[in-house]
This record gives C-alpha cells, structure tokens and sequence, in this order.
C-alpha cells in the first residue's frame, strides 16, 4: 500500500463531487438573485401554475443554494452527514429549478450528480469532526454578513421596480427587516416582486438562524485534551523510553489527544486543526510497538478523512512512518544538541560567546539552576506571572516543542533558569530582580530540552547567553549529560548557502529564508544555537502527497499559534503561563 489515499478506489470523486456541488450551489444563488429570463417557453407553463409558485420557488433556490455551498467543503472531505444532507437537497434544488420555467440545465446537472453520489456513495464514509459551542457564534456572524449583502443584491438588482428611489440605508433597513420576517421601508410598483424579495429575505434569514440554532444545540464534543488515566500511561512510557527523544515529554500537553498501540506499549500524541490530524516527534515508547501505533494513528486519520502528518520526527522515526504509512518525509531543519561534558568557553570559537557572558556579569547579573520541584509555590507563581508578562503576544505559542505550563506537581523533574539583577543605586531593595527566565523538560534521565526563554526586554543585551551557558555549566551536577537547544528550521540551507561555491538555486533558496527572517526567527535562531558548537540532529516532515503540504503548513502555523483564528481576545478564554487549574490531579502519576 502506498499511501492511505491509495487504498480508497477513486480518490479524486469526492474532491470533483464537492466542486461541482460548489458550483450547483452558486449557480442556484444567481438564479435566485437576478431577474428572470424573460421570453422562454417555460414561461407560459410557469404563468398556468398558481400565482406564488415560482416566487416560492426562487426562494427555495436560495437557501438550497446557499446550503450546498455551506457543504461543499465537508463532501470534499468525504463527509458522511455532508453527502445525506445534499442527496436530499439536490433534487428538492432539481424541482425548484424546474418550476422556475427557464432553468432546466441546472436540474439536469443537480440530478446527475445525485445518480453519481448515489452510486458512490461507499466514498463518503468520513466521521464528523470534533466541534465547540463557539462555532456557532462564528457561523452565526459569517452567515448574518452573506445574508446582509445577498439581500442589499436582491433589492438592488430590483431598482426598476421601487416606487420611489431610496437610499442605501433605507435598503439596508429594508433588508435588516426582512431577515427577521417584516416589511421594510422601499415599496415596489408590483405585488409579485414585492412577494419575490420578502420570501428572499425570509429565507436567507431561516438559514442563519437555523443553522446557529443546530450549531449550538447539537450535542457538544470536548476540545482535545489529554486524560488523566491516559497521562499516566503516557509517563509511565517516558519512564521507560524517555531518552530516544528530546520532545517526548511535549506529548504530555494537556491540549493534546493521544492513542496507544494495541499493546499499549507506543503511543502518539495528536491535535487536529483544519482537518490535519497533527503529530509532533517520534512515538512515544518501545520502536517495536510504533508500528502499531501508527496502525491505529492512521485508522484514525482514514476514519474521519483527515491529513496525516507528524512535526518534528527524528531520522528513525521519519524511516518508520514512511514504511509503515506508506507516507513521505522532507527535512524540516535541525535541533542543536550539546554535550554538556564537552562544552566549554575556552577557544577562539567561544569568544564572543565568552566575552558577552563576562561582559553582561559585570553588569551585575548572576544566575540559579534549580530543579522545579525545589521551587517553593511563591517562586512558582512569580516565575510564572513574569514569563506571561514577557510574552511578546496575547496568545501562548507552541505545540510540538513546548509544554505550554510551568510549575504544575508532574513537572518537578523540570530545571529552571533564572537570572537576576543587584538592585542599583537609587532603587528599592525590594526591587524585582528577576530578568530572564529559561525552562527546560526531562529527556529521558540524564538529558533535558529547552521549552521555554523568556527575558525582560528592559535587559541588557546577552542575557539568554548567559542564562545558556549557566545551565549548561550547572546542569552536570542534576545528573544532566545532554541538553536540547532551539529548533532551527532550515539550518542546512542556511549554512550551505553561505559557503563558497554554492550554486544559484541554493543561494536564492537562502536569501528567501533570510528575508522570511524579518517575521519569523529562522535565520536568528540558528546563529544563535551555532554559538555553543552543539551536534546538529535533522529533523523530519512527515506528509502524505506533496498537495498537502500547504494544507499542512497552515494547520502547522495555527497549532504553533503563529495564526490564530478563534474568538478575539475580550472573548477568548486566558490562562496563565503556568499555574494550570487542574494541576492537582498529577499527584498519583508524580
């Protein structure tokens, strides 16, 4: 089998049925809106038909339209509730366009494309996605401003047949009333296209109401989330095979599902966004059983058709999945390692590194290594309060590479950093001196991995070099051997593409990374890592065909948080970066 796809016969259906429903959908939207043809065949049948008929009709082609718009994207994704939803609406839309005497092609089309998904319909096997209350609220505003401007359309398009001639906002009255079922202000010369825009109004203000009713009162699915039953388990795996990977313990994100081999000896940790089913590094547990969790992870995905992909695997879990799923890999970058018994300061490569850290020194900052569970609550909640304080945006980023809490009762096996400032003459000697902050995570017993660096920015330039080199100097005494830097995303590009003799293609792939540099850290954070001379371990992508790669990236970019498309920030629910409310909970599993 070569890929998940690959199993399912005639992948492309669903993708051509969603289009074609899509443009069903906007076909019936233009019928219903622009006046009818005039001069057709049909138009004597039509006048035989009772007065409202085709008024009726119109408007039934709205919302009908409307709705397959709405469910073109799910079909797409082979959607079960998507595919009954339009093999009903599809000849309710065929009856309508007949009855309207001059759209006989469209019903034609509507009625062949129900014979197809009736035919195919083993196609659309897809579960429904997870969902949340405020989906409703966001599809009640989408479908209100579709509604306000179809309806400022159907009255405008309709200027011919006003008694008098009113202004814009005497029609976005007119249409503000009819949403809700009254009579406006703009009076028209005929009866029928009076009927035609009411009608037209009321239905497109059913449908959103209608579907914010079903939205919110379906029965609600909870966010992704990890268990406490599932968290011991989780532990109790890292315990065992913690040391195979620096971002093992970023599976204990309680943001996060996850799901075991049938042995119960691997597991994975996932997020679904915009439908990719999101993994990030290797399996967690024994190699031999993360074929079966892959099994079970890809079943998963096939089951509610979402895109598998994994973030951040290592070169053997890259080999695995592309084995086992019949998936591919690309290089994503590389995580700096350092071996904290071979760093040192001395030597011309340690220079600058040296000289900045005695520099910022003089200045008056010292450093604490601690492990956090040598932390007393006070020291918790002030490291915590101002690591939320330094936070560049309102929302917390990371998924794949950061835990997303600090100072939690399952956490203690975490080392923090903290650097401090004497008090200078003139300020209070009870002055804050806490100025950078960095917090690393276990890997595995005698490693750990950078999760967190946070620094006033009122500080002196240097800080997070001496906050590094603290830790990798004290880190040996905790028992501490390997220490996980950064994640520089294209690091290899990066430093062939400097090099004499590199070719054109890679020196413009370098300068694209470079000019990305100015909104995202790629090319700083890799000069900043090359500093401390660590090992440089690739990194992998894991994707099933090369079309899905922006459809992967964009989720990727919404999991890390660097684009957000939730409530806005007076709505959206905030946590401290750190004291989480359900931390008690971890007691049994520390």
């Amino acid at each position: 089998m070569r890929t998940q796809a690959a199993a399912v016969p005639r992948a492309w259906l669903p993708g051509a049925v969603g289009y074609t429903c899509l443009l069903i959908g906007l076909v019936d939207i233009a019928c219903a809106v622009f006046p009818k043809l005039r001069g057709t065949k049909m138009q004597w049948l039509a006048g035989q038909l009772p007065g409202g008929t085709t008024t009726l009709a119109a408007a039934g082609t709205l919302m009908v339209g409307l709705l397959l718009v709405m469910l073109a994207h799910a079909l797409r994704r082979r959607k079960r509730r998507a595919w009954r939803a339009v093999c009903v609406l599809l000849p309710i839309g065929a009856g309508l366009h007949l009855l309207r005497w001059h759209q006989i092609g469209p019903a034609v089309i509507s009625l062949v494309l129900f014979v197809v998904m009736l035919v195919h319909h083993r196609e659309f096997y897809a579960k429904a996605d997870p969902r949340t209350r405020w989906r409703a609220g966001a599809a009640f505003v989408l479908l209100a401003a579709v509604s306000v401007g179809l309806g400022l359309l159907i009255v405008g398009v309709r200027h011919g047949a006003e008694v008098n001639t009113p202004g814009l906002a005497e029609r976005l009255q007119h249409v503000l009333y009819g949403l809700v079922g009254f009579e406006g202000p703009v009076d028209y010369r005929s009866e029928r296209v009076a009927w035609y825009v009411g009608y037209s109004l009321g239905a497109l203000g059913l449908i959103t109401a209608g579907t914010t009713a079903y939205l919110a009162l379906r029965p609600e699915k909870p966010e992704p989330e990890l268990t406490a039953e599932d968290e011991v388990k989780v532990r109790q795996l890292l315990e065992r095979h913690g040391e195979r990977d620096s971002l093992g313990y970023f599976a204990l994100r309680r943001d996060k599902s996850v799901l075991f081999s049938p042995t119960g000896k691997a597991a994975i940790s996932y997020r679904v966004v915009s439908g990719v089913m999101l993994a990030s590094g290797d399996p967690v547990g024994d190699p031999e059983a993360w074929p079966g969790a892959i099994k079970v992870f890809m079943a998963e995905a096939r089951a509610h058709a979402w895109v598998p992909a994994v973030m951040g695997c290592s070169e053997q879990g890259g080999e695995i999945w592309t084995r086992e799923a019949g998936l591919d890999a690309i290089e994503l970058g590389d995580e700096a390692i350092v071996d904290t018994e071979a760093f040192s300061l001395s030597g011309r490569a340690m220079r600058n590194v040296r000289q900045m850290v005695k520099r910022i020194e003089r200045n008056g900052y010292s450093c604490q290594v601690r492990r956090v569970g040598d932390l007393t609550l006070e020291e918790k909640r002030r490291i915590a309060d101002a690591a939320a304080r330094w936070r560049g945006t309102d929302t917390e980023r990371g998924f794949s590479m950061a835990l997303g809490r600090f100072g939690d009762q399952g956490d203690d096996a975490c080392v923090v950093v903290t650097a401090h400032k004497a008090p200078e003459e003139g300020e209070p000697a009870d002055a804050d001196d806490l100025k950078a902050v960095l917090h690393f995570v276990p890997w595995g017993p005698d490693g750990i991995s950078l999760e967190l660096m946070r620094r006033d920015r009122a500080a002196d330039p240097g800080l997070n070099e001496l906050l590094i080199v603290a830790a990798l100097q004290a880190v040996p005494a905790l028992g501490v051997r390997r220490v996980s830097l950064n994640f520089a995303m294209f690091r290899s590009a990066l430093a062939r593409g400097e090099r004499i003799g590199a070719g054109p293609v890679l020196r413009a792939w370098r300068g694209l990374l470079v000019f990305l540099s100015r909104w995202f850290q790629i090319e700083s954070l890799y000069k900043f890592n090359a500093k401390f001379q660590p090992e440089w371990e690739p990194r992998f992508l894991v994707y099933p065909q090369t079309r899905d790669l922006p459809r992967i990236g964009f989720a990727a970019m919404q999991a890390e948080a660097f684009i957000t498309l939730g409530l806005p920030t007076p709505w959206r629910r905030k946590q401290r970066q750190g004291l989480m409310p359900d931390a008690p909970r971890l007691t049994k599993a520390a």
